[in-house]
């Protein structure tokens, strides 16, 4: 009888996010899967036990920094379940030459959907209405105290125009009637990204845009560039009324200055998916303020979407470990 030689197509995988099982079961017909969520205290050593070992990892929602890279020298793929980079230390991984895979495209519309739906709730006062109903306040008609303000025909103003900035505009544009403007740190082509909202759309300087919009949506990612971008100054320039709403990362934006300008500025509302720490502390201000819609950073949490994603990032890592290009792989430079 010959002597069984070892399976070198095989890797060590680690999934540190729970995968819908038949995602995990592709994983486990073709690699050697430890499935351990950090996030667990029960499994934290597990979790470090196999990122010793790792060649690839698949996960969301947790902070691979470089300290954490040091442990596991034999990796060769990250698979990331989000569109979303940061909570990678980039520069490590291109000091490494480990690639990074994440999932565009796929939550798109979905999150697209859930930044409309915060101008809706925010301009409509939507959750406080139903609080009133639901408290049992709603004694006789409303008066103009608790009125709302119409969205459609108001103007829109983006920051961030890739995909789910134009989906957003999309929505707004061709579905509400409402002029839309722009702000994007590379030139887009409009004609050939979006036909669809030729005529429609406007590119501005950030500060023409935050002066002239009544709604405000930041769809940016985070980096260097946005961290903390809107501030004092920003929430300044925007015009009596303005309503505001981050559907993108917390960190954009300075809180304090968000609170202050709710506070004794001018700005009318604020619609937040994202926070600065999340879940968002039980003493946060932001968290019961009368002019604050607050979700728990919902935006591409859909059955379909989530499922979607970790589809894509199955997809990515095995592609990946069997030396083929991934779907999508985030360009990481020194």
């Amino acid at each position: 009888m010959p002597i069984p030689t070892a399976d070198t197509t095989r890797r060590k995988v680690l999934v540190f996010r729970e995968l819908p099982p038949d995602q995990l079961a592709r994983l486990q017909a073709l690699h050697d899967v430890t499935v351990a969520n950090p996030r667990v205290p029960e499994q934290v050593a597990a979790f470090h036990a196999a990122l010793a070992t790792a060649e690839g990892m698949i996960g969301s929602s947790f902070k691979v920094d470089a300290a954490l890279l040091a442990g596991a020298p034999h990796l060769k793929v990250i698979s990331s379940v989000s569109v979303g980079v940061d909570n990678y230390a980039l520069p490590a991984l291109a000091e490494r030459g480990v690639v990074l895979c994440h999932t565009p495209g796929v939550l798109t519309e979905t999150t697209a959907d859930t930044i409309f739906a915060l101008i809706m709730a925010s301009s409509r006062r939507l959750v406080e209405l139903s609080n009133h109903v639901r408290e049992g306040r709603w004694t006789r008609n409303i008066d103009t105290d608790l009125f709302g303000w119409d969205v459609h025909g108001k103007t829109l103003g983006i920051l961030g125009f890739g995909r789910i900035g134009q989906a957003v505009a999309r929505r707004a544009a061709l579905g509400f009637g409402m002029p839309v403007l722009y702000h994007n740190r590379r030139e887009v082509n409009v004609a050939q990204d979006a036909p669809e909202l030729v005529g429609k759309v406007t590119s501005a300087a950030m500060d023409d845009l935050l002066q002239l919009a009544d709604i405000i949506a930041v769809v940016l990612p985070l980096s260097d560039e946005t961290r903390g971008l809107m501030g004092a100054r920003e929430f300044a320039l925007m015009k009596p009324g303005a309503i505001f709403v981050n559907g993108a990362r917390g960190a954009i934006v300075q809180e304090p200055a968000l609170l202050d300008a709710l506070n004794h500025g001018g700005l009318r509302a604020a619609g937040l998916d994202v926070f600065a720490t999340e879940p968002l502390p039980q003493d946060s201000a932001l968290r019961t303020h009368p002019k604050v819609t607050a979700l728990p950073h919902i935006g591409s949490a859909t059955h379909e979407t989530r499922y979607a994603m970790a589809q894509m990032a199955t997809s990515n890592l095995l592609l990946a470990l069997s030396g083929k290009q991934a779907l999508a792989v985030f360009p990481v430079h020194k």
